[in-house]
């Protein structure tokens, strides 16, 4: 899109202007400054500067391929003139489209007279028929808001969460080779490094990235039923599916060739359904943290001057997480609803997917604020190393599976008095603890060969973790 800068900080004052000053929801209010930038894509203001470009690069399109009989190619003045509208637009555009709007009722018809009214003063009014020429509202719709879209996803959303995971991926490295116990089902389990937990999330969070980066936006310009039955009514001889492939392609996104008056709306519900998996995986994540926090393998590093509780003056509450998992769900049920009605219409055309697309720059904004969250969050995270190592100190009887293990591979071998070692080390440790003397007198009445005892007698629960730590490598 021409002249970014200038289209963001007009963005921003026409929001400004819009807004009253007490917002409805938080978003606008009290987590405005995180979610700003979403605002330059996916405001309505965002949206009437999109509906503009696209009518202004039509126009410029079909003049600029003589596709009209007598429609001669504009001059480099006027084609410049013709895309200041779109970098010009301010809070008084705003302001002049609304006027227009109160009169036509019709949010994009009032943009064609927006843009009518400026091609006079560029020596161009001889071809105010020529704006929104062959379209349908849809027309312009669909192409803005996947231009919107696709520029709040590449250059809002997706680096604010590849910043997330190379944060948990640094995680996972520093702590590659520090033991932690494990829990399956919430009890003691095989020991684990916390890097290499730390590494799983980063592993799951960037392939919802790889898709995310994958996304293919599509975009259509064929009519009011998809037909190009206008086009070919008024100009017969043009090939239109070449003009409309070439006009979409050259916005930056994939042409659609079929649809019905509306674009299909399938890769926004893939792009939603995909979202929806980061955040719920993001979600996981800030329920473990929090869970490791209670149990004190994480300490929080206080904030200077905050205060965790109004009547208990110790507490440092992990509120970023409980934060982030609000926002998650609150962005989630948005991203799921979005999804399952965009792609519905009844017949050709209903209004159901123009009211639901509005609500898709606060999806997005509760996404942002969670991934905004959780990276203070973890910011203000020290691993309790004293503690995990004390808690792996206190559960022995992890080292079961390995003994019983070891027994089998001895059995296998030919070593006599190896029968039913899960049964034995069942009756040794089932929901009992057992100290470290407790193994080793066992591992030493066993009668293994000398290595294997070597190896049993020499593990703890701190170095039962296999290749935790090289597992890592793979992220």
């Amino acid at each position: 899109m021409p002249n970014t800068d200038r289209i963001l900080s007009s963005g921003r004052a026409a929001l400004a202007a819009a807004v009253p000053p007490v917002a409805l929801g938080p978003l606008d209010g009290r987590y405005q400054p995180v979610v700003a930038p979403l605002v330059d894509h996916l405001s309505e203001a965002a949206l009437n500067r999109n509906r503009v470009h696209v009518e202004v690069e039509w126009f410029v399109h079909l003049a600029g391929r003589s596709v009209l009989p007598g429609l001669a190619p504009l001059t480099e003045e006027q084609i410049a003139g013709l895309r200041r509208i779109v970098t010009d637009f301010d809070t008084d555009s705003v302001a002049e489209l609304a006027e227009i709007e109160a009169v036509t009722v019709h949010d994009v018809k009032a943009v064609e007279y927006y843009i009518g009214r400026r091609l006079p003063a560029l020596g161009l009014e001889h071809l105010v028929p020529l704006v929104h020429f062959g379209c349908t509202s849809e027309d312009i719709n669909n192409l803005a808001w996947a231009l919107g879209v696709k520029d709040a996803t590449t250059d809002v959303w997706l680096p604010a969460a590849r910043a997330l995971v190379a944060d948990v991926a640094a995680l996972a490295e520093s702590a590659a080779e520090t033991p932690m116990l494990s829990r399956t089902h919430g009890q003691p389990a095989t020991p684990t490094t916390l890097g290499k937990e730390m590494a799983v999330v980063a592993h799951r969070l960037g392939r919802q990235l790889s898709r995310i980066e994958r996304t293919e936006y599509l975009g259509k310009i064929n009519g009011a039923t998809g037909t190009y039955a206008a086009h070919y009514a008024s100009v017969p001889d043009a090939d239109w599916t070449e003009v409309s492939r070439e006009f979409v392609t050259g916005l930056g996104l994939s042409w659609n060739p079929l649809t019905t008056q509306i674009e299909s709306h399938d890769w926004q519900a893939e792009l939603y359904a995909d979202l929806a998996r980061f955040n719920r995986i993001l979600h996981n994540f800030c329920t473990d943290v929090w869970s490791y926090i209670s149990i004190g393998y994480f300490q929080q590093i206080p904030v200077e001057g905050a205060t965790g509780s109004s009547t208990m003056p110790h507490k440092v509450n992990p509120i970023r997480f409980e934060n982030a998992e609000a926002n998650l769900e609150l962005s989630n049920a948005l991203l799921d609803a979005l999804g399952a009605t965009l792609v519905t219409s009844r017949w050709q055309r209903d209004l159901t997917d123009s009211s639901s697309q509005r609500n898709i720059g606060v999806a997005f904004g509760h996404s942002l604020l969670a991934v905004s969250n959780v990276s203070k969050g973890l910011a203000r995270l020290d691993v309790a190393e004293a503690v995990l190592a004390a808690d792996l100190d206190a559960n022995w009887e992890v080292l079961a599976e390995a003994i019983q293990m070891v027994m089998r591979a001895e059995a296998i071998a030919g070593v006599e008095g190896m029968d039913n070692p899960y049964e034995r080390l069942k009756e040794l440790t089932r929901g009992r603890r057992v100290d470290a003397a407790r193994l080793q007198e066992f591992v030493a009445g066993l009668g293994l060969s000398p290595a294997a005892e070597r190896r049993l007698s020499g593990l703890t629960p701190a170095t039962y973790t296999g290749i935790a730590a090289e597992l890592v490598r793979f992220l």
